[in-house]
């Protein structure tokens, strides 16, 4: 058995680590052309980009010097159109792997492995039945990426949230690179929940029913930024991120929240892993025996995984989603009686069979604090 990044699908993948850092910088209009805030001109210069040659290509150079890296750096200019259909459906599994011995057992506190469940078809339309789940694309060094994400709470905007909340590794590369490119989420992916064979004539429309929304804030922990890596459990412990999303097209005014008709709070009090219940996964698998296209979920009892024994420990489930699921929303049910977002979905074997995420806590509260502070005066 070897262990990868589920969460993304795609040419190449990395998984997530961090301390909170991340911001985010160019912005579309709401006509779907390039603005780019005033204050941001002169950070882009200094990186040397011209914004027209990045959307007509220059966003293809990966060579070291150009891949942003810092938390501060992260540039993501819309460019209209850019993810269509075919784009979005072809994105793949990055089949990243290692060895199980690096699971280090002896570290920290980690519980036998649970007994794989079989993942669920989420029943269509996903407006109705999930609305706050999607699809976050994005590009690498190594092709086009997908994984999974979910719409959660703003506190700085009650009722009008642009959140998404996702896998660190979706956004950043980690130790060895930077910033991904061309992040764009689409709400209800698929929503009617055709198979592939349908799909492959489809529309834009039917395909993004609700838009395509580009991440112009992204935030994921420094921890990540400093040790994450494409494969095994190095930042998983903090392996999240938060994105702030702004339509491609006009929406009139309306934000994603108002858009999909939902959104999630987040619990950043990680109970006692033995004090969980149940906890729901949800995404979107694309390495076989899935294909990407249909939203699925796994329901279990958490039990512990520990990769280093200075690192928070995770929760882990047992569930046969793939590559593509990561970043994907874990959902567990608030003394209210209501749903909230306790963890996303990080890593598992390449087999599959279990998957793990991180919990939440001070560090994942500051990521998202900064995201939301942001844009509070917007």
């Amino acid at each position: 058995m070897a262990l990868t990044a589920t969460a993304c699908n795609g040419d190449g993948g990395d998984n997530a680590d961090g301390r909170p850092t991340a911001t985010a910088t160019a912005a579309g209009s709401g006509d779907g052309k390039i603005k780019v805030p005033s204050d941001l001109k002169e950070r882009l210069k200094e990186h040397g980009i011209d914004v027209d040659k990045w959307k007509n290509g220059a966003w293809k150079n990966w060579n070291r010097e150009d891949w942003l890296r810092e938390a501060n750096d992260f540039i993501n200019p819309i460019i209209k159109g850019l993810w269509d259909p075919n784009r979005m459906r072809d994105a793949n599994d990055p089949d990243k792997g290692v060895d199980d011995n690096d699971i280090s057992g002896d570290q920290g506190v980690t519980d036998p492995t649970p007994e794989p469940v079989r993942a669920q078809a989420v029943t269509a339309p996903y407006h109705t039945t999930a609305a706050p789940f999607g699809k976050v694309f994005f590009d690498s060094p190594k092709g086009t990426m997908v994984c999974s994400a979910t719409v959660v709470k703003d506190p700085a905007h009650p009722g009008k949230s642009n959140l998404i909340w996702t896998a660190g590794h979706c956004v950043h590369a980690g130790k060895k690179g930077g910033w991904y490119r061309n992040i764009a989420f689409v709400p209800s992916y698929n929503n009617a929940g055709e198979p592939a064979a349908r799909l492959r004539h489809a529309s834009r429309s039917e395909i993004a029913p609700y838009g395509v929304w580009w991440a112009d804030a992204a935030q994921t922990s420094q921890q990540w930024i400093d040790r994450g890596g494409e494969t095994g459990g190095d930042g998983a412990s903090y392996d999240f991120a938060v994105i702030h999303v702004t339509p491609e097209q006009g929406n009139g005014g309306k934000s994603l929240e108002e858009t999909v008709g939902g959104a999630l709070p987040v619990s950043f009090d990680a109970p006692a892993v033995p004090k969980v219940s149940s906890i729901t996964a949800s995404g979107y698998p694309a390495a076989a025996p899935y294909d990407g296209q249909l939203l699925y979920r796994c329901q279990d009892k958490p039990g512990r995984l520990s990769f280093n024994q200075t690192d928070p420990t995770m929760y882990r489930i047992g569930c046969t989603m793939t590559g593509g699921s990561s970043g994907g929303g874990w959902v567990e049910t608030a003394a209210d009686g209501k749903p909230v977002l306790v963890s996303n979905t990080s890593v598992g074997p390449v087999s599959s069979g279990w998957l793990a995420g991180p919990r939440l806590g001070d560090v994942a509260q500051g990521v998202y604090d900064s995201v939301s502070k942001k844009f509070a005066g917007r």
